[in-house]
């Protein structure tokens, strides 16, 4: 089968390295599919549209304007050129190729016209939609789009592509049971037999192994970290979907504890309110690191015991975070600090690998911290760990996928 993913994440021709899109691309690719895989290419790497191939698979970069890391003008006019931008590249580039399934994430939420002109060719091309982010409602949870005045219109305008794109997708995969609520209460026009679950997934070989003692304390003793207590780990992006003034509330209350000690890793627009915050109290049993490489970070993790999740607890979609998945792998339990929507918590407690705590509870976080230090965290680790293996893997969604197009064609 020839198959066309389109995607925001300009990381993926780094095919070989470890992530929820390079993982299932390999998967296709070790299937014996042919890959033709567009991304982006920003205008701050000065790098032109070009095609690149790696054996079976074929990377279209397409030059655009800078829509990450970037002013609100530039990254607004920059989505609303993307669908355009990539249109005109396939045509250009792979407009020969017919393909039998189109793969596509969110964000963003403009690829319409794209995936209309993919299936030209081939009216039984299967559309699939990788439902990632569930926008624009989550920008309006957190403030940043409105439904009334001039936000309104905006608001309103990416509704109805969001609509759209509902509408062109053949199948739409979530990534939880509550996430197929969601889309289906929201969106009544939508037929429920197209629903279903895809999660976020990675290869069982990305799984790290578990660390001797020594190896622990080696790692731990780089980073200037206790060798001798459980240490409860934070890491990845600290924007405002994750609540980090919450964050900062729970990291004040438990600042000085002496039974256990919290780890903080990764960059963001919020970052710096979490070194204000550890310039001010001086935590002891806090420590805040920026972002570190991908290997050192993993490193880290895996000689901590518990993985801290946070959320925004003005969400009122159901979001499912891809650091839970690296916390499984590792066999670490979780504790997650989200809004009531979102199922991930639940879960954890359903099977045993995690708790749950409100994300505007700084009582009922320390109460969370002090069930988990109490528990066997090794068995909950490795609950996690088998809950990853029967939902989480590639083989998984590769399989939800290609259900359908034995049927399509």
């Amino acid at each position: 089968m020839n198959v066309l993913f389109l995607t925001m994440v300009s990381g993926i021709a780094n095919i070989e390295t470890s992530g929820i899109y390079t993982d299932l691309m390999r998967k296709f690719c070790d299937k014996g599919h042919e890959l033709y895989i567009i991304y982006p290419r920003e205008r701050r790497l000065g790098l032109p549209t070009e095609v690149t191939n790696k054996g079976r698979i074929h990377f279209l970069g397409v030059k655009t304007l800078n829509v990450t890391k970037t002013n609100v003008l530039e990254k607004g006019i920059g989505q609303i050129l993307l669908e355009n931008q990539f249109k005109y590249a396939l045509k250009r580039y792979f407009g020969n190729v017919i393909f039998d399934l189109v793969l596509y994430s969110t964000p963003p939420i403009t690829f319409t016209k794209v995936i209309k002109y993919a299936k030209m060719k081939n009216q039984k091309a299967l559309s699939y939609l990788l439902l990632k982010d569930i926008f624009p409602q989550n920008a309006v949870d957190l403030g940043m789009l409105s439904k009334r005045g001039l936000k309104g219109f905006l608001y309103r305008s990416f509704r109805k592509k969001e609509k759209e794109l509902y509408r062109v997708s053949d199948y739409i995969g979530c990534m939880s049971p509550a996430n197929v609520r969601y889309v289906l209460e929201h969106n009544p026009e939508v037929d429920p037999t197209i629903v279903e679950i895809a999660p976020n997934s990675y290869e069982v070989s990305s799984c790290s192994e578990s660390l001797d003692v020594f190896t622990v304390e080696t790692i731990r003793g780089q980073y200037g970290l206790p060798i001798d207590k459980p240490i409860f780990i934070y890491g990845g992006n600290m924007g405002k979907p994750q609540g980090i003034p919450f964050l900062i509330e729970c990291m004040k209350a438990v600042k000085n504890r002496k039974d256990c000690h919290f780890v903080i890793v990764g960059n963001g627009t919020e970052y710096p309110k979490l070194e204000s915050f550890v310039k001010e109290y001086q935590p002891k049993a806090v420590s805040l690191f920026r972002h570190l490489p991908k290997d050192e970070y993993d490193r880290l993790a895996n000689a901590c015991d518990v993985g801290l999740i946070f959320l925004d607890y003005r969400f009122s979609i159901p979001n499912y975070p891809s650091r839970l998945l690296s916390y499984l792998m590792k066999r670490k339990p979780i504790i997650a600090v989200t809004d009531p929507n979102c199922d991930i918590g639940t879960l954890a407690e359903e099977y045993g690998y995690g708790f749950y705590s409100p994300s505007n509870s700084i009582e009922t976080f320390v109460k969370s911290i002090d069930k988990m230090l109490i528990s066997d965290m090794r068995q909950m680790g490795e609950n996690g760990y088998r809950f990853f293996l029967e939902n989480y893997t590639t083989e998984q969604t590769y399989e939800a996928i290609m259900k359908h197009t034995v049927n399509a064609n």
